[in-house]
């Protein structure tokens, strides 16, 4: 076994990462479907680590702490990034998508359970390979993973991660095919012109200059909304509620984004500045990177079979769910084709894999600013507190 350290993680992963940027300029399929550049690089690199192990009996394991770091980040600066009146702006269509959104959690619970009783297993494993690893991702499957294994699962962890992990895959290459296939059908064009690909309105993001100052202020924030986060994540999980440490963390930076720049008008706070946006796609960009490359392919076809079919159930579920529901209810125009692709990055990964996916389509299609302002809210803040109480009540359902 070789066992890669943090730091050389990181390192390879920006390599990796770089390379799938290369391929992605190169294979015009790879743009034509909105294949994200972390993904085209990440899955390069864990079939090799696959062949290694596959003709050598070289297992090669990558320390993924500094990933679980850029997690934290990238979801602070989304939270840095919120302001209350973007709730304002997101209006009819953000209150939609939380509808459909929550909506989704219990349903893809339902599909979970369902499988699971139709494959003869235990219906806890059909919450775990639900909306546990599906919509709560690694974080929130590694969480409940002793509760559940508590009620029969056995294995529970390594059948979380390897199910959050295929879900992650699927989810980069779901979203893209998705909106080609919507922008396709229904003539669908972007209205934006002088918009970014990512983020919101071109004026706001060049608030500030570019500086060793403002770069490093902005570190400074994100890591007080970081301490901040921390010590709510303890309270709350004394209290038994159990959130990842980069929801308590996203709160945070809403919470000080929204009063220290009232209260105290002359700081210079880092939203929606060129240093926060750099952090931002860095941590988005090598988190999506350093999930895939480490994938051990192997270890997860010693889990196929059962999860293999779950995961299958869980993919046409919400591929349905976004042709039929997601779609026309969000208005049937370009933007909603965008925010069809975010719903199927975080709704079988997670908020990063539907960011990347819809920056994909833009770079591709032309912007859609308000679903990067109306999405991150929905799935980064109100699906991991909502999802934990689905995952708590319907487990006690099938106890």
């Amino acid at each position: 076994m070789v066992l890669i350290d943090s730091f050389m993680t990181l390192t390879i992963a920006i390599i990796v990462f770089f390379i799938g940027s290369y391929i992605t300029t190169k294979v015009q399929f790879l743009q034509r479907f909105n294949i994200p550049e972390p993904v085209t690089g990440g899955l390069l690199a864990a079939s090799i680590s696959f062949l290694l192990y596959f003709l050598w009996q070289i297992e090669i394991n990558f320390t993924l702490d500094t990933r679980d770091t850029l997690l934290v980040y990238f979801f602070t600066c989304i939270g840095i990034n919120a302001r209350i009146s973007d709730l304002y702006k997101g209006g009819k269509p953000l209150v939609i998508l939380l509808v459909l959104t929550l909506s989704y959690i219990v349903i893809q619970d339902i599909i979970g359970v369902s499988s699971a009783k139709l494959l003869d297993l235990n219906p806890a494993m059909g919450v775990l390979t639900g909306s546990a690893s599906l919509i709560g991702g690694h974080g929130t499957a590694i969480a409940w993973a002793d509760e559940i294994e508590k009620l029969g699962v056995n294995s529970a962890l390594e059948i979380g991660i390897a199910s959050a992990t295929l879900g992650l895959v699927v989810a980069s290459l779901l979203g893209g095919p998705i909106a080609k296939y919507l922008i396709g059908k229904y003539k669908l064009e972007s209205e934006q012109i002088n918009e970014p690909v990512v983020g919101v309105s071109y004026e706001q993001q060049q608030v500030g200059r570019l500086s060793h100052l403002s770069f490093m202020s902005s570190i400074l924030i994100i890591h007080i909304c970081i301490i901040i986060g921390y010590i709510a994540n303890l309270w709350l999980n004394e209290l038994g509620i159990k959130l990842p440490l980069f929801v308590t963390s996203l709160i945070a930076g809403i919470i000080l984004s929204n009063t220290i720049p009232v209260i105290f008008k002359k700081v210079n706070w880092p939203d929606h500045t060129k240093a926060l946006a750099i952090i931002s796609d860095l941590s988005l960009s090598l988190f999506l990177t350093m999930s895939l490359m480490s994938m051990q392919l192997w270890t997860i076809a010693g889990l196929a079979g059962p999860l293999l079919l779950i995961l299958f159930f869980q993919t046409i579920g919400t591929v349905f769910y976004i042709l039929w529901v997601v779609f026309p209810l969000m208005g049937r125009d370009y933007q909603a084709s965008v925010l069809s692709a975010g719903f199927g990055g975080f709704a079988l990964g997670a908020t990063p894999t539907a960011i990347a996916n819809m920056t994909a389509v833009t770079k591709t299609h032309g912007p859609a600013p308000m679903a990067f302002i109306i999405l991150p809210l929905v799935a980064a803040f109100f699906v991991d507190i909502t999802n934990s109480f689905v995952i708590k009540y319907i487990l006690s359902l099938v106890q």
